[in-house]
């Protein structure tokens, strides 16, 4: 009997359990990983978005909307932790804001001629559009049958494999820096790699399953101390002098506030039918995406198939969150492909330590001098950990898609959705002649038409009898 109680004790303590209760200091560094992968990725498309606008009144609102963008992103996490009545999936998924609305966002801008007002119809738009994807979610359960684990399987597998260029472009120092594929931003890259990889199967504890964390740690010092040694400014084709990439900018945390108190509406909502119709088609699509996030974190978290009430809470989640982003002018909230990658890689699922990654992301919003520390990254640091997150992803799909016995009819659905629907988003030229909607929709990445041409071959190709 006692030996049974010392099981239950040290299978209750595990990270690799959901609902394990682990000690603060180790939580919180097992927290802290997911934050860093996550944090350029979750302020970039408001960067992206209020550049697009082109307003001079942005300047001094895209401080508050990316400090209003960390706040939300850890309240939605919690929410999606451990929910809210039926809302959220209580899954081991970090939420942020979500770079698939970029294409449509852009084209929302074009038609409303640029400026606040734009971006106040995107802020429309999304609060309109999160209330619809709660709908879709609250029905899932119904519409679960189009999404077995081929199906699913497919959706994560082109997931993954549209991160991976993301990754590797990170690699080479970001693919908009001026020293683009650089010796120095190339080694960092893999130093990084290295580190995080002795870590992770040369270690055992700590240092073992927080290894992505340690390893953007050493990222910094290496950055650091190289800034002593090398030159860190060089010249361009055009004569102009640039700072490398790999370059630390201690000024911005040295400039930024010590805390900072989030503001509310900071854009009014307009609605407009222009910007609310693409949008909504969006919330479809990134229904289907969290659909695919979710089982390709509990598949690759926790060795098995996502349930009903996790898919339809998540989903749930995802929309709720979006409606509450729009209210703090912050860009829609989805579920988080980068972190599923860190899941599947690490096998940490324990909720404890994803809420206090959440906190940590909530702090960020209201100290900002924090959140500058963290946004001073340099992309190579991050990208010899990208890699090897979001090629876990791709596994996680292959493990979803073999689930099930690789049938004639399986393979057919793979082979069809990843060859038309996964190439199609790679070489998004070849929908050039179709309607401005159409592409938006299915160029923007190789997930949509891939999950698009798996639902419909799951639906058409007949049974095979058993």
């Amino acid at each position: 009997m006692g030996t049974n109680n010392t099981n239950e004790n040290t299978l209750m303590s595990s990270p690799y359990q959901f609902e394990g209760r682990i000690p603060l200091k180790q939580a919180i560094p097992l927290g802290l990983q997911h934050v860093l992968a996550m944090f350029v990725g979750n302020l970039t498309p408001i960067l992206i978005i209020t550049a697009a606008c082109g307003s001079e009144d942005f300047a001094a609102l895209q401080v508050t909307l990316l400090q209003n963008a960390m706040l939300i992103a850890g309240i939605v996490t919690l929410v999606q932790l451990f929910a809210i009545g039926p809302i959220g999936g209580k899954v081991p998924i970090i939420m942020g804001t979500s770079s698939g609305f970029i294409g449509v966002f852009q084209s929302v801008v074009e038609i409303m001629g640029g400026g606040v007002a734009a971006y106040g119809a995107i802020m429309g738009a999304s609060l309109i559009g999160g209330l619809f994807e709660t709908a879709l979610g609250a029905f899932l359960k119904p519409l679960r049958r189009f999404f077995p684990s081929v199906v699913t399987g497919t959706v994560v597998l082109a997931i993954g494999l549209s991160l991976i260029g993301v990754g590797v472009s990170s690699f080479g120092g970001g693919s908009s820096a001026n020293d683009y594929g650089s010796i120095e931003n190339l080694l960092i890259a893999l130093v990084v790699m290295i580190i995080i990889l002795v870590l992770k199967h040369g270690t055992k504890g700590l240092t073992s399953s927080s290894c992505i964390l340690f390893g953007i740690i050493a990222g910094y010092i290496i950055c650091a101390v190289l800034a002593i040694f090398l030159p860190t400014t060089a010249v361009n084709a055009d004569g102009v002098e640039y700072t490398k990439a790999w370059v630390l900018n201690w000024d911005k945390v040295a400039q930024a506030k010590w805390f900072a108190v989030p503001q509310i509406m900071p854009v009014k909502p307009v609605f407009d039918l222009r910007a609310i119709v693409p949008v909504l088609i969006m919330f479809i699509v990134t229904a289907v995406e969290t659909v695919g996030d979710i089982s390709g974190c509990i598949e690759g978290g926790m060795g098995r198939e996502a349930t009903d009430s996790e898919l339809s809470g998540g989903v749930m989640c995802d929309g709720v969150g979006s409606s509450f982003a729009a209210l703090f002018g912050v860009l829609p909230n989805t579920s988080f492909s980068q972190n599923v990658g860190l899941v599947t890689m690490t096998k940490i699922v324990n909720r404890f330590a994803l809420g206090c990654g959440a906190i940590f992301l909530i702090l960020c919003g209201l100290l900002p001098k924090l959140a500058a520390l963290v946004s001073i990254m340099p992309q190579c640091v991050l990208g010899g950990a990208a890699v090897i997150m979001f090629s876990s992803i791709v596994m996680s799909g292959i493990q979803l898609i073999t689930k099930e016995p690789l049938t004639a009819r399986n393979m057919t659905i793979v082979s069809v959705a990843l060859g038309l629907g996964y190439g199609i988003g790679a070489n998004s030229a070849v929908l050039s002649g179709l309607p401005k909607a159409v592409q938006l929709i299915f160029g923007g990445s190789g997930i949509v038409p891939a999950a698009f041409v798996a639902i419909i071959l799951n639906v058409l190709l007949p049974k095979e009898e058993a």
